[in-house]
């Protein structure tokens, strides 16, 4: 039995978590935050999404595989080692683009690295919270 109130308020609270785990993953460069706090928030979004409504609307709203989502990370995380490599510096070194984007400026590879982890963190929990969801209904 589930409580309207929150499921009504899970709608509005899973958008402003995600917004608010985007947020913690572009500041984690320079202060405290990054991929694995804003996969974690972006996870606990999630899991309250499945309290108030249930693993089908859950697994519905998120729309990919978690295995998916695991590969994606774990994939991007690899890639974000090889762009060193191919200017000839030593491996991971981070490496800047200019992008000529008023308010955007240079993006590097630690970013690209931190979306990376910020994804594999929220795959991992979501298979472990979904697991964990199925396990229940048996």
């Amino acid at each position: 039995m589930y409580s309207m109130i929150l499921a009504t308020a899970s709608r509005y609270l899973l958008l402003l978590l995600l917004m608010f785990s985007v947020f913690l993953l572009f500041r984690g460069h320079n202060e405290p935050g990054g991929g694995f706090v804003g996969g974690l928030v972006a996870a606990a979004a999630y899991a309250l999404y499945f309290i108030a409504n249930g693993i089908e609307a859950a697994r519905t709203i998120v729309r990919f595989e978690p295995i998916m989502i695991i590969a994606a990370g774990l994939c991007t995380a690899i890639a974000s080692t090889l762009p060193s490599l191919v200017v000839g510096e030593v491996f991971m070194t981070a490496v800047w683009i200019d992008t000529g984007i008023p308010f955007v400026g240079k993006v590097g590879t630690p970013l690209l690295f931190d979306l990376g982890v910020y994804f594999l963190v929220l795959g991992i929990t979501l298979c472990i919270i979904f697991s964990l969801a199925e396990e229940d209904r048996l």
